[in-house]
């Protein structure tokens, strides 16, 4: 790794350190730094991990713990070993024996064992409590915890973080890919530059490049051995739903769906005229709902746009005919205006009236904001924030 000195059109190279040498610790430091910020163990198509527990000690009879316990987008557990400087020789038994553990946990344990993660979170900083299963919800994306898929058989997988991989570690994770057991290895090295320091965190097995390969082929024998017939069903039930709504959607005056296809998911999305905000369409087992979704990558837009509508807040409503609900969600990655119903969503017979409201309701939405859309848009393109996607129309 180098370091580039612009001044002078030269780079100079980083020195490699041990972490014991920093005064570096696995636990007070590798540790801490992973949980607070799991990201750095992305793979190439930034793969989301969500920390919900560390140094799990949950286990019967044993008093074993595993450092770090993720659940990633699939609803999957992850069990996280960190080993500093050198993996030892017995990482891949020791993880092993953790997945074994995690593999007969419920998904009502699941979220239990986030709870206390939460609350305990919440101790630290004084501040109330999360709720688990809410923020897993949010997470997996999913409209309900119900239709989550947590830890699933034959779902764990393995992550190895460590500075130098012993060839006993390296073979033995290949080897066990070969069955479908998902292992990941992290090298992190620590640099120094003068008083800077800084850390390279570079997945080597798989290789970024063999990742995709591989997750097809597992991915691949999964869907030959078996279907999940559960999940299937509800991709059907949606797909068929959102034809419905479409057709009825291409008869109204509401002219946002015209160029969307159905999909499997519970929400269907339409330009908003501002990039990564959408309308969105949410059709639930409970509700279905219509709404704005601020979900820029970049927060600070979010908030810039949530801001001035709800600046309007009661014209919008009175143009709207009702009141919406605003949930400006700070310090997450969205903010959502939206309005409900509540409804038995899965009994095809209450559909033709689910459908006339969504078109009802989302019609009379866009015209609520679609002039508050236009003015703010102008503004946003005059505003400087890092990276943010603002619409060019």
């Amino acid at each position: 790794m180098y370091k580039i000195d612009s001044t002078q059109n030269r780079i100079a190279p980083l020195e490699a350190k041990r972490f014991g040498e920093l005064g570096f610790t696995e636990r007070k430091h590798l540790q801490e730094w992973l949980e607070n910020c799991p990201q750095a163990l992305a793979q190439g198509d930034g793969e989301e991990l969500l920390i919900i527990q560390k140094e799990f000690d949950g286990f019967d009879d044993t008093r074993e713990r595993l450092d770090l316990l993720a659940v990633d987008k699939d609803g999957n557990l992850v069990i996280i070993e960190n080993k500093l400087d050198d993996t030892g020789r017995d990482v891949i038994w020791q993880a092993l024996k953790y997945a074994g553990y995690c593999a007969n946990l419920s998904k009502s344990q699941v979220v239990d064992i986030y709870q206390r993660y939460l609350n305990q979170k919440a101790q630290e900083t004084g501040q109330p409590p999360a709720n688990a299963a809410d923020s897993l919800i949010e997470f997996l994306e999913v409209d309900g915890l119900e239709a989550a898929q947590i830890n699933r058989i034959k779902t764990q997988r393995l992550i190895f973080v460590a500075a130098r991989y012993r060839k006993e570690v390296t073979n033995t994770a290949l080897w066990l890919s070969q069955f479908g057991i998902a292992c990941q290895c992290f090298k992190v090295t620590p640099y120094q530059a003068g008083n800077e320091l800084f850390l390279n965190v570079e997945q080597i097995i798989p290789t970024p490049e063999s990742s995709e390969f591989m997750i097809g082929m597992v991915a691949k024998e999964d869907e030959e051995k078996s279907a999940d017939t559960e999940q299937k069903q509800r991709h059907t039930l949606r797909l068929a739903f959102w034809e419905q709504t479409l057709e009825a959607f291409s008869h109204s005056n509401c002219a946002l769906y015209n160029n969307i296809s159905p999909a499997k998911d519970h929400w269907l999305s339409a330009g908003s005229g501002i990039r990564g905000m959408p309308y969105q369409l949410i059709f639930g087992k409970n509700e279905v709902r219509v709404g704005l979704s601020l979900q820029n990558s970049q927060a600070e837009a979010n908030t810039f746009v949530f801001e001035r509508l709800e600046a309007q807040k009661d014209e919008i409503e009175a143009a709207f005919g009702h009141l919406l609900v605003w949930l400006p969600l700070y310090n997450k990655k969205a903010c959502r205006i939206q309005y409900a119903k509540a409804v038995d969503g899965y009994d095809k017979a209450n559909w033709p009236e689910m459908i006339q409201w969504l078109v009802t309701h989302m019609t009379q939405l866009e015209v609520a904001l679609r002039d508050p859309l236009k003015t703010i848009n102008q503004k946003l393109k005059h505003k400087t924030f890092k990276a943010v996607e603002v619409a060019n129309d």
